[in-house]
């Protein structure tokens, strides 16, 4: 593998407006650690919840989550290496496709 996968997860305690039934961010954080851990199992890899909201301290997390909210993306947003891999209710496969490019093995 490249090196750890950083996964971030970007929302709010609210559910967007046009994702209205689907799971809130931070469930989609908890799925995403469990449903990754199952699939590439004893390999490192982060999943971390950012409140699109809340004041950011560092400039990167600051600068997304301001993106997310001038945009109008659908969230929960998933994130990798600065790029958006998803948004709304996201596929597992997009992401495990994005951990299989960084070197995970899928079990």
């Amino acid at each position: 593998m490249e090196k750890e996968a950083k996964i971030f997860v970007y929302g709010s305690t609210n559910i967007c407006a046009s994702c209205v039934g689907a799971p809130s961010s931070k469930e989609t954080e908890e799925w995403l650690r469990a449903a990754i851990g199952r699939k590439f199992p004893d390999q490192p890899f982060q999943v971390e919840y950012v409140d699109i909201f809340a004041p950011q301290e560092e400039i990167e997390l600051k600068k997304i989550a301001d993106m997310i909210v001038e945009e109008d993306y659908m969230y929960p947003v998933i994130v990798i290496d600065g790029e958006v891999i998803a948004e709304g209710n996201p596929r597992l496969k997009d992401i495990y496709a994005m951990m299989t490019d960084r070197g995970y093995q899928a079990v």
